[in-house]
């Protein structure tokens, strides 16, 4: 196993001379920092004084991971797989629930009570203990979910690589995302905010806090317990007027509210017909 003090400076190495994974101290890097990476001591974004930071290097040994494995059939009962990347295993010992046929690569990391139903998880993902990944949800490549959070059916959780040190979709502790929500560009989800199903976040659209006497606008964040729900706003365009997508803030999770609350009872809260 590589020295994991140098690993960093290995995997930047190596990714800007791909001719060094001819050696095998470049390879067991590689090797090495995957490994890191599925048991948890590594993670594609971390927090710290405040704030969400990208770690590049791990990007890069995950695109260089790419580069040395070679396209292997994997046979799981009766399925088979022929991809270079294999399936993420001990899942008893960690103590999470998968559901044929989900599908977690190996490079990711899920906290102990994660329940996965038919649904995928990307290398690279983290995804915080007692949260619920419903059925054809996907959990894109260094994706962050924190604990007790439930992305429900259909969730499209975007991924990403590269470049290397752009900042992944992070979901903080105890969010709710609602059905066919999607989730790209590095948007950050604050702790338990509510976000209602078919809400489209990338790191454009334009977040309206509706709350006030005046609109409150944000993009590509959506501040803590917020409860959000699609919704369109006015632009001109040389050929006239028209409604483009735009996402609400409606209001606040009500502090009596169970962590675990349903979509419809957040929403019905505020009077939304759901």
């Amino acid at each position: 196993m590589s020295d994991l003090t140098t690993l960093p400076e290995r995997i930047d190495a190596a990714f800007a001379e791909r001719g060094l994974l001819a050696q095998a101290v470049y390879r067991e890097a590689v090797e090495t920092a995957i490994t890191q990476l599925d048991e948890g001591a590594l993670r594609a974004a971390s927090f710290a004084d405040g704030e969400w930071t990208a770690n590049a290097w791990v990007m890069r040994a995950i695109l260089l991971y790419f580069a040395v494995k070679n396209l292997e059939v994997h046979e799981v009962g009766p399925f088979e797989f022929y991809d270079k990347i294999p399936l993420k295993s001990g899942l008893k010992a960690a103590q999470v629930r998968v559901v044929p046929p989900g599908t977690v690569r190996r490079g990711a990391f899920l906290e102990p009570g994660v329940v996965v139903m038919p649904s995928y998880v990307n290398i690279g993902a983290r995804v915080g203990a007692g949260t619920m990944i419903d059925t054809w949800a996907t959990v894109g490549s260094c994706a962050q979910i924190g604990r007790d959070c439930h992305l429900s059916g259909g969730v499209g959780i975007g991924g990403v690589l590269e470049p290397p040190g752009a900042r992944p979709v992070i979901i903080e502790d105890g969010c709710f995302i609602g059905s066919r929500a999607i989730l790209v560009e590095g948007v950050l989800i604050e702790r338990e905010a509510v976000i209602g199903a078919g809400v489209v976040l990338t790191s454009s659209t334009l977040i309206i806090d509706v709350t006030g006497p005046e609109p409150v606008e944000f993009r590509g964040r959506v501040p803590a317990r917020s409860v959000v729900i699609p919704g369109t706003r006015p632009k001109r365009f040389p050929a006239g007027e028209y409604n483009v997508p735009c996402a609400l803030i409606i209001g606040q999770r009500n502090e009596s509210t169970d962590r675990k609350v349903s979509l419809n009872g957040a929403l019905r809260d505020f009077g939304v017909p759901v």
